[in-house]
C-alpha cells in the first residue's frame, strides 16, 4: 500500500468518489433525510470499516437501498420523525455487530461451506445483473452521450498506457462531460443535460450545525421504527457477504479469512450505528466500487480511504457536492454499463475457475435457482412492510438447495 497523497492516488480516488455519489445521495433524497449528512456519515462509515477491517478490504461504504420503503414509512414528508429512523438504523448496526459475533464463534469454515463457489458465483453474476436495467435506464436519457463515454472509457482501458489506464473510468467522466456541454450548445432547443442551477443554489459552506439539526437530534428509540427498520439487518448480512465476496475476488484475496469475515461485519455493523447517531441512512457495501476495482486492478484500500475523506469534504462544503450533482445522468449510465458488466463477468469467472461439473443436473439445478430467483425477484418481495430483496431470496434459496441436494446426484 502506497499510504500517500501522490497525483495518482488523488485521482484514483475522485474516481471512486464519481461512482458512490449518486446512489449515496439518491436515498436520502427518496428518503427525506438530509443529502449532506448522508455524504458525511458514508466517508466516516467507510474510514470506520477499514479501520475495523485492518485497512485491509478496499470497499466505500454508502446508504443503503434495502432500507429506503422502511425508511419513507418512519419519516413520511415529516422531518420531525428522522429521530425514529435513527434509533432503528442504530438498533440494525447492532444486530449486525451480533451477527459478527455468531460469525466468530462458529469459524469461517463453517460459513465458507455454506457458500462455495457453485453459490457465489451465480450470486455475483446475480449482482451485476440486477443492477444493469438502472445503468440502462440512465443511459436511456440520450445514448449517443452514453455511448461515446462507454466507448472512451472501453479505449482507455484496454489500449492506454502507463498513468491513464489507471483512470479511465474518470476520463470517460470528463469526456461524456464536455460531450453534453457541446450537446447543448449546438440544440439549444433540446433537454438540457447539465444543469448549473444546483452549484449556483448552493452554500459554498455547509457546516455540520447547519446541517437542519439532524446532527444534534438525539435518537428517538421508537419500537415501531425499531421493528420495522431492525430487521432488514439479517437482509443486509446476506447481501454483505455477496459483495465480500465479490470484492475478494476481484482483488484475489480472501477476505473471509483475512481480515475475516467477522471483522467485515463489524465494520459494516459499527459504520451503521455511527450513522444512525449522526442521523445518515443505513450504511453498506458498493458494488459500484468494486467495479472501479475490477476495471482499474488498482486495490489499495488507501485510495478507497482517500474517496471517503473526499465524501466528507462534499458533505460540508455544499458547491463541491452540487457540482457532482451536475454531471448527466447519460454519462454515469454509460460508466455503469461497463462496470455492472465487469461485476456478472466476475462471477462468470468464479464459476469457471471452480470447474464445476455442468453435466450434473444438481449443479444445474443450482444454479438455476440462484439466476431465476435473484434477477426474477430483483424488485424485492414485499410481505406487509417488509421488503426482502431478490438478492436475499437467491443466497438463501442456491444455499439451501445446494445443501439438501446430495453431492453426488448427477
Amino acid at each position: 500500500m502506497e499510504n500517500k497523497l501522490t497525483s495518482k492516488t488523488f485521482l484514483l480516488g475522485i474516481q471512486h468518489l464519481f461512482a458512490m455519489f449518486g446512489a449515496t445521495v439518491l436515498v436520502p433524497a427518496l428518503t427525506g433525510m438530509n443529502a449532506s449528512v448522508a455524504l458525511v456519515t458514508a466517508g466516516l462509515g467507510t474510514l470506520v470499516f477499514h479501520l475495523i477491517t485492518k485497512r485491509k478490504v478496499p470497499v466505500f461504504l454508502g446508504s443503503s437501498f434495502a432500507y429506503i420503503a422502511a425508511l419513507q414509512i418512519i419519516i413520511g414528508n415529516d422531518p420531525a420523525n428522522i429521530p425514529k429512523a435513527q434509533g432503528g438504523i442504530i438498533i440494525a448496526g447492532c444486530i449486525y455487530v451480533l451477527l459478527s459475533l455468531i460469525v466468530s464463534l462458529a469459524g469461517v469454515e463453517r460459513v465458507r461451506k455454506l457458500f462455495p463457489p457453485i453459490v457465489t458465483g451465480p450470486v455475483i453474476v446475480v449482482i451485476g445483473l440486477t443492477l444493469s436495467p438502472t445503468a440502462m435506464t440512465n443511459a436511456s436519457g440520450n445514448w449517443l452521450i452514453a455511448l461515446i463515454t462507454l466507448a472512451v472509457v472501453i479505449i482507455i482501458n484496454v489500449f492506454a498506457k502507463g498513468y491513464f489506464k489507471l483512470v479511465p473510468i474518470l476520463i470517460g467522466i470528463g469526456t461524456g462531460y464536455l460531450a453534453s456541454i457541446i450537446h447543448d450548445l449546438v440544440l439549444p432547443n433540446a433537454d438540457k443535460l447539465v444543469n448549473f442551477s444546483a452549484v449556483a443554489n448552493a452554500p459554498w459552506i455547509s457546516p455540520f450545525w447547519d446541517f437542519g439539526g439532524s446532527f444534534f437530534t438525539l435518537p428517538q428509540f421508537d419500537m415501531h421504527a425499531i421493528l420495522l427498520i431492525a430487521p432488514i439487518a439479517l437482509v443486509t448480512f446476506m447481501e454483505h457477504i455477496g459483495d465480500i465476496t465479490t470484492n475478494g475476488t476481484v482483488v484475489g484475496k480472501d477476505f473471509f479469512k483475512d481480515p475475516g469475515l467477522h471483522k467485515t461485519v463489524l465494520g459494516d455493523g459499527v459504520a451503521t450505528i455511527v450513522a444512525g447517531f449522526l442521523g445518515g441512512p443505513a450504511n453498506t457495501t458498493y458494488s459500484e466500487n468494486t467495479g472501479v476495482l475490477a476495471v482499474t486492478k488498482v486495490y489499495d484500500p488507501f485510495v478507497l480511504e482517500l474517496a471517503a475523506v473526499f465524501a466528507v469534504i462534499l458533505g460540508m462544503f455544499g458547491k463541491f457536492g452540487a457540482v457532482l450533482q451536475t454531471i448527466p445522468v447519460p454519462v454515469m449510465g454509460g460508466v455503469s454499463i461497463l462496470l455492472f458488466g465487469m461485476i456478472a463477468s466476475i462471477g462468470m469467472r468464479t464459476i469457471s475457475e471452480a470447474d464445476l461439473d455442468f453435466s450434473k443436473s444438481r449443479n444445474l439445478i443450482v444454479v438455476a435457482m440462484i439466476l431465476v430467483i435473484g434477477i426474477g425477484l430483483s424488485g424485492g418481495v414485499t410481505i406487509g412492510n417488509f421488503t426482502l430483496s431478490g438478492l436475499f431470496l437467491c443466497v438463501v434459496a442456491g444455499t439451501l438447495v445446494n445443501k439438501i441436494l446430495p453431492q453426488n446426484a448427477e
